[in-house]
């Protein structure tokens, strides 16, 4: 069953110092957009990461981080309203229009992207990205619109060494099989494959997703698995990203002789650090690469 947007996006720096919200703009250019409304919790994380949360008026429901701070105006971004959007901002002298600057997506719900740029609405859409660079790009993007490129890069700049060293750290190891289930949601049983973000991380670890054995061009890079199938696969690791938890896992009668639980290799991921692919990537980033390692050092296994 489809929840929130972030299972909608799932199917389709260690602690950041967090701008105060009464900062000032990077560049006081009138250009620049004064009311944004973000309809993707990856865009709000970025945004109040790289220092522009003060221009941004509304959110989505699903934007939960910073867990301070965020405006207390919410859309619906997977029924978002055309005059809801345009009513949003704040009359000032320097914005005497209730219309947003800019508006940024990332699910095209109602075709609110055309509806809103023929009126005149600068739309953003940045779908979940399938690399790395392209997750960096979005946040560059984001710093450029809103004239905080300075502090989008120097993010993306402690992102990349920190996922960098952490990939850098899983050591080689061509004798030692590591595969892998990444559980997005149960009943049925949802998972991701290589060809997706969160799958192209994981492949730069060096492992075997069992996703991509079981996958057709009709699943989209999200394909339902079956409990025999993942039984049958035998993965080593299991990553939990939707609502199971290690012990839930542990009673499936399917599941009892998988070697991650067999040998407590089963990980419970933040959901929303798991579907977002923002100022956070490097902690879901580190939680991939130390299951990886402690596969790799679990001597039970040879």
């Amino acid at each position: 069953m489809i929840r929130s947007l972030r299972v909608v996006l799932a199917c389709s720096v260690s602690v950041l110092a967090l701008p105060l919200l009464g900062s000032v703009l990077a560049d006081a250019s009138p250009s620049l957009p004064r009311c944004v409304v973000s309809l993707s919790p990856t865009a709000t994380e970025t945004l109040y990461a790289i220092g522009a949360g003060p221009q941004v008026q509304a959110v989505d429901t699903d934007s939960d981080y910073p867990t301070t701070g965020l405006p207390a105006k919410r859309v619906n971004a997977l029924n978002p309203s055309v005059e809801a959007i345009l009513g949003l901002c704040r009359k000032t002298s320097t914005h005497p229009t209730t219309k947003p600057d800019l508006v940024v997506i990332s699910y095209d719900a109602n075709d609110i992207q055309q509806k809103l740029t023929n009126l005149g609405v600068k739309v953003v859409d940045q779908d979940a990205p399938t690399t790395l660079a392209g997750a960096y790009a979005q946040i560059e993007q984001l710093g450029t619109l809103t004239g905080h490129a300075s502090a989008a890069q120097s993010l993306v700049a402690s992102l990349k060494e920190t996922i960098d060293a952490d990939i850098a750290s899983v050591p080689s190891h061509p004798k030692k099989s590591v595969t892998v289930y990444y559980e997005i949601d149960t009943n049925p049983y949802y998972s991701l494959t290589s060809d997706t973000f969160v799958g192209s991380l994981l492949k730069s670890l060096g492992v075997t997703n069992i996703a991509d054995g079981d996958a057709t061009t009709a699943d989209a890079g999200y394909p339902e698995l079956s409990g025999e199938y993942i039984a049958s696969a035998n993965p080593t690791v299991i990553f939990l990203a939707g609502d199971a938890t290690v012990a839930s896992v542990a009673k499936r009668p399917a599941f009892r002789e998988i070697s991650a639980v067999v040998h407590h290799h089963v990980v419970e991921l933040n959901a929303d650090i798991a579907s977002r692919w923002g100022p956070r990537l490097d902690l879901l980033m580190n939680q991939l690469t130390t299951a990886v390692k402690a596969v790799l050092a679990d001597r039970t296994r040879d």
